[in-house]
């Protein structure tokens, strides 16, 4: 466990010096990336809670990760590295996707086998959640798989800027009744506890 001396240094740092973030590589299966002794850190949510502007929000790059009105955009496990020292992993988000199905079944494959496989070992896997929507059945289904492979897992509410002041904790607490995990709000839009949520990412064993 860090010390909490650490944990700080370690947030101050990428808050303050997010130098390089760039994209590496984009994968559908089996690669020598996933072996790289990198850390990994993954963000996973429905295709349309705002994975790839919380990415670009956290790193401070506005379009390090493409995104789109249209849902379903990312098809490929894209790799970020940022700083040189850690991999940020965008995964295909999941439910909702403006496609055919056998394309929907083929990115659900996908997404499955990163985190069953056992070829990828992630730090930390950031699920994102609508805070106005809340915990969905397929946010659900996402986190019982994720706690069957034993996978380190950080809830975030995002899109806390939707709501009003007095119904953000009232929802954050509803999420967390749901879960059961300790929720994490946030607003990519607005980097609504960005320095908050850097600290929670990279103080993670």
């Amino acid at each position: 466990m860090l010390s909490i001396v650490k944990i700080l240094a370690r947030a101050k740092y990428f808050m303050i010096n997010i130098n390089t973030a760039e994209f590496t590589k984009g994968i559908t299966g089996t690669n020598p990336i996933l072996q790289d002794p990198i850390s990994q850190i993954v963000f996973i949510g429905r295709s349309n809670v705002g994975k790839s502007s919380v990415i670009n929000s956290l790193t401070g790059r506005k379009s390090l990760v493409k995104s789109s009105a249209t849902p379903g955009k990312t098809r490929e496990i894209n790799f970020f590295l940022i700083n040189k020292e850690v991999y940020f992993v965008d995964l295909p988000g999941y439910g909702f996707a403006k496609m055919s199905k056998k394309q929907s079944e083929k990115l659900r494959k996908l997404i499955l086998w990163y985190f069953t496989s056992g070829e990828s070992m992630p730090r930390l896997v950031v699920l994102i959640i609508d805070a106005k929507v809340g915990a969905t059945d397929l946010d659900m289904e996402m986190l019982e798989i994720l706690r069957e492979h034993n996978h380190n897992v950080l809830i975030v509410a995002n899109k806390v800027d939707k709501l009003k002041k007095n119904d953000i904790k009232k929802k954050i607490s509803e999420i967390e009744q749901k879960t059961g995990e300790r929720v994490f709000s946030y607003s990519a839009k607005t980097k609504l506890n960005k320095e908050g949520l850097l600290c929670e990412i990279f103080s993670e064993n």
